[in-house]
C-alpha cells in the first residue's frame, strides 16, 4: 500500500481538475520543483495508484442520456461467467461485485428508454442470472469523486517529504 501525503493529495486534485496540465505548470501551481512531481508521478503509477489519464464525458452530450444501474443476483458460482458476458455488452459502462441480495451491480447507459428495454431483456437472459432489479439515474447531484476522501486520509501527514509548505499555503 503506497502511503501519500497532502502533496500528492494536491497533485492528484490538480491532475483530476486537468489531466492535460504539464509538469511544469503542475510544480508551478504546487510551488516545487519539476523533479519532485516527475518522481511522485513516477511513484504512484509504479505503485499503481495512478492508473491513467481519462477524461470525462458528459454521456447526455454524445447522445446517450439514459443511465442506469442494475442490481443482479446469481448462481451459486456464476460471477466469472456472467461478469464475462456483461463485459461483452458495450452499453455496460462499470461491473461491481457487492455483498448483499444481488451479486453484481452493473452500470450501463442508452440512448432510448426502448433501448434500455432491450438491453435489460438481454441481461436478463444471459445464463447464471436469477434475478435483476433495475433503477433508472434521474441525475447525478455528485459524480465520482475522490479529493474530498484523500484530504480527509491526509489530514495529519505531512507536506511532501522533506519539502516544507510553501508559504501560500500557511
Amino acid at each position: 500500500m503506497l502511503s501519500i501525503d497532502k502533496l500528492d493529495v494536491q497533485l492528484l486534485g490538480l491532475l483530476g481538475k486537468d489531466s492535460r496540465m504539464s509538469v511544469a505548470e503542475l510544480a508551478n501551481s504546487l510551488g516545487v520543483a519539476r523533479n519532485t512531481v516527475q518522481s511522485r508521478m513516477k511513484r504512484m503509477e509504479t505503485s499503481g495508484l495512478l492508473t491513467g489519464f481519462r477524461p470525462n464525458l458528459d454521456l447526455a452530450e454524445v447522445g446517450i442520456p439514459i443511465q442506469a444501474f442494475v442490481g443482479l443476483e446469481l448462481e451459486q458460482g456464476k460471477l466469472t461467467a456472467v461478469g464475462n458476458r456483461l463485459v461483452d455488452l458495450p452499453e455496460v459502462i462499470e461491473i461491481h461485485a457487492t455483498t448483499g441480495r444481488e451479486d453484481l451491480l452493473v452500470r450501463v447507459a442508452t440512448s432510448t428508454h426502448a433501448e434500455l428495454q432491450k438491453l435489460l431483456e438481454k441481461i436478463a437472459n444471459l445464463p447464471g442470472i436469477t434475478h435483476s432489479t433495475t433503477t433508472i439515474a434521474l441525475t447525478s447531484p455528485l459524480p465520482y469523486r475522490i479529493q474530498p476522501l484523500l484530504e480527509h486520509l491526509t489530514d495529519d501527514s505531512g507536506w511532501g517529504r522533506s519539502t516544507a509548505l510553501p508559504r501560500s499555503q500557511r
